[in-house]
Order: C-alpha cells, then sequence, then structure tokens
C-alpha cells in the first residue's frame, strides 16, 4: 500500500512539473493571474450585439518571396474574397469586412491598387502594418509619415481627425514586438512608440493577443488605455479600462482580441489549449473557438450589451489560403450568422477596426440602442471606403 501510495504521488508531482513546464514554456506565467481574476460579462436586459473584426498581417513578401509569388498572393485575394464576402451578411446588410493591415516595408503600388479595389466595392479597409529593428524616434516617425501619406494620397485609404487634417489610422505591430516589447529588444528598439504612433495620428493598437509569445501583457480580454514610459518597454502591459462616462488617458487605446484556453481542445488529452484569435490552417476557426471569441466579452465597461470580437491572421501564407478563403472560414460565418445574430439573444455586425474604434468611442460617451448607428461616430470613412453593403 506506502509504495502504491509513493507511486501516486510522483505520478501527481510528475504532472504538476509537466503543467509548470507548459505554462513556463507558452509564457502563460505572464497572463495567466489575469485570466483566472476576469469576471464574467455582467448580466444585462435585452439582445447582446457583436463586433466581429478581422483584421489581417497583409505580408505579400512573407518568407521572402519573389514578385511572381506576391502577385499570385495578392491575386487570390482580389478574385477570392469577394465571392467568399457576397454570401454573408449581418444584421444590417453589411457584408464582412477584412481590414487588410499592409506592411510598410513592403509596399508595392500595384499590390495596393488591388487592394484598393476591394476597398471601394465595401469589402474592407486599409491600414498600418509595420515590421522593424533597432529604429529611433526620427526613424519611426519618417516610415510613418511618408506610409500613410501614401496610402492616403496614392489610394484613397485611411481616415483623418475631425479638427484637423491629420490622417487617422489603425496600427497592428510586426512581429508583435509593440513598444519594443521583445525581451531581447529585437523586432523594435523604441520605448516610446506608444507616444510617437499617437503623435502621428494612430487611434488604437490592434497587435494583441500575441500568445504564446512574450510580447504577451499581463492585461487580457480588455479595451484599455495605456500611458507610455519613455524609459522603460512595454508600457501597454497594464492601462486603465474605457469606460461608459469615461475619458482618454495616457496615450493610446490598446483594443485587444479574446484570449481564453479551449479546455475542448486538450494537449495530450489533458492540458488546455491557448485560445488566441488566430485564424489558420492549423487552427481552424471551429464552433467552439467562436463560442470562446463571444464568452470572452470584451467590451466597453457600462455597457456589457455590447462586445468585440477581434480575430486576425496572416492571409498571404500559402498553405493559409484555402482556409482563408474557402470552407473553414465561410462556415465561420455562416455560424455567427445562425447563432448570433437570431435578433433577440444576438445582433450581429461586420465592422472595421475603424469602425469599431467608433463604437467604442460612442460607448464611452454613453450612447446606447443600435451600434450600426455610430460605425461613422468619430472618424469618417476613408476615401476608397465603398460603403456598408
Amino acid at each position: 500500500m506506502t509504495i502504491l501510495l509513493i507511486l501516486v504521488f510522483l505520478a501527481g508531482l510528475a504532472a504538476i512539473l509537466i503543467l509548470l513546464r507548459e505554462i513556463r514554456a507558452k509564457n502563460m506565467h505572464i497572463w495567466l493571474r489575469d485570466y483566472i481574476r476576469q469576471q464574467p460579462r455582467p448580466t444585462h436586459e435585452g439582445p447582446t450585439h457583436v463586433m466581429f473584426c478581422f483584421v489581417d498581417h497583409f505580408e505579400p513578401r512573407w518568407s521572402q518571396a519573389d514578385y511572381e509569388t506576391e502577385v499570385r498572393r495578392v491575386d487570390r485575394w482580389f478574385q477570392g474574397y469577394p465571392a467568399l464576402a457576397r454570401k454573408h451578411q449581418d444584421a444590417d446588410g453589411c457584408h464582412p469586412k477584412h481590414c487588410f493591415y499592409y506592411p510598410e516595408e513592403e509596399y508595392r503600388k500595384e499590390h495596393l491598387d488591388k487592394i484598393e479595389s476591394l476597398c471601394r466595392d465595401g469589402f474592407g479597409e486599409i491600414e498600418i502594418h509595420l515590421h522593424h529593428d533597432n529604429d529611433t524616434d526620427a526613424g519611426l516617425r519618417e516610415k510613418l509619415s511618408r506610409f500613410t501619406k501614401d496610402l492616403h494620397n496614392t489610394h484613397g485609404a485611411l481616415s483623418t481627425w475631425p479638427d484637423s487634417d491629420q490622417l487617422a489610422w489603425g496600427f497592428v505591430h510586426g512581429n508583435w514586438a509593440l513598444d519594443n516589447s521583445e525581451p531581447d529588444g529585437s523586432n523594435c528598439g523604441i520605448n516610446n512608440e506608444l507616444i510617437v504612433l499617437k503623435e502621428e495620428g494612430c487611434y488604437a493598437d490592434f497587435t494583441l493577443p500575441s500568445a504564446p509569445g512574450a510580447t504577451q501583457t499581463a492585461k487580457i480580454n480588455s479595451i484599455y488605455y495605456a500611458k507610455d514610459d519613455p524609459q522603460q518597454p512595454k508600457s501597454h502591459n497594464q492601462g486603465r479600462d474605457v469606460i461608459v462616462g469615461g475619458k482618454p488617458w495616457g496615450d493610446l487605446m490598446i483594443v485587444q482580441g479574446p484570449l481564453m484556453l479551449n479546455w475542448k481542445n486538450r494537449k495530450w488529452g489533458l492540458l488546455p489549449r491557448i485560445e488566441n484569435s488566430d485564424i489558420r490552417a492549423g487552427y481552424p476557426p471551429t464552433p467552439d473557438r467562436i463560442d470562446l471569441w463571444v464568452k470572452a466579452g470584451i467590451h466597453v465597461h457600462g455597457r456589457p450589451d455590447w462586445i468585440f470580437i477581434k480575430a486576425h491572421t496572416h492571409g498571404t501564407q500559402d498553405c493559409d489560403m484555402d482556409t482563408l478563403l474557402g470552407e473553414p472560414v465561410d462556415a465561420m460565418f455562416r455560424e455567427l450568422e445562425d447563432r448570433y445574430n437570431d435578433g433577440e439573444t444576438f445582433i450581429l455586425h461586420y465592422v472595421s477596426t475603424r469602425e469599431m474604434y467608433n463604437i467604442i468611442k460612442a460607448a464611452e460617451a454613453g450612447k446606447t440602442g443600435n451600434p450600426n448607428d455610430f460605425r461613422d461616430y468619430v472618424l469618417p470613412p476613408p476615401a476608397n471606403c465603398g460603403g456598408s453593403s
């Protein structure tokens, strides 16, 4: 009996050690406490409005591709996405709106001309993506100023701030390293990046979640303001939640996508896998994942009946395009429309990141009712935006 107890004890100890090793290997120690402490979304009367946004780190030159491969990848989207999107509508009659976060360092006019055409047909909007390393304040400002002007002047992209002619744009950081958040300082180099982004016109950052990477923040499943400490990296690790009746704080709004643990998809049949709202061939958007996105309940505090789902992908990676332009994402949209758009319990709204930001700001200002009324609440549509349907 004693030997049996010893064996049971050793087996339990081994399981604990494996769990701890997995937590460390997946950098879950960064955010697990916040996950455990997060509270369920408050109950409310009436339907839940679901804002769904699909953010694409759209990199035609991915893996140092040759020019012919770049063209083939962009053409695949130019030809395939309208056929997919036209099959689906939300409660407002809008098709899914793909957010093309295009890398500054990969600019080619001919590629952006095709993406611009998709936007003019109402299928999405263009925003800012950037990979950089060992950069400087001046270098970052030059890149952002030049690229945003090119996108606006040549392709009719990007909104403008209402009280000035300054361009307004959303941002996704390459390699997830927002505000120099890689532990070794790679893939950025600037500790005051949040300040630079805000001053150059950025309305919000949409990089997160980045789990299982070390750039993931402790704060999860949130919409919040971050205040930059120019002397330290990763200033967005914490911040102040956006709340109804509140005011902007700090330097930049951070809009996160869902980060959950998926107990229906377990490693070794035991440990839950990380649900980080990334869509690709190896991790297609199954119904259990969609349920977790809704369960995350990301919302402006005080407005629990409006929830925000930001999924993301790398749309030009060849191994994933059959998923993103084929049956798996087609099925995802059907699932959203069948289960989360019944008009009584849930009402679905396909939004761009600009529209998501506008609806967030409307909630902060205390607006109620149908979020569809606030798609252009602060930032107007860019010139190349083809409308809602």
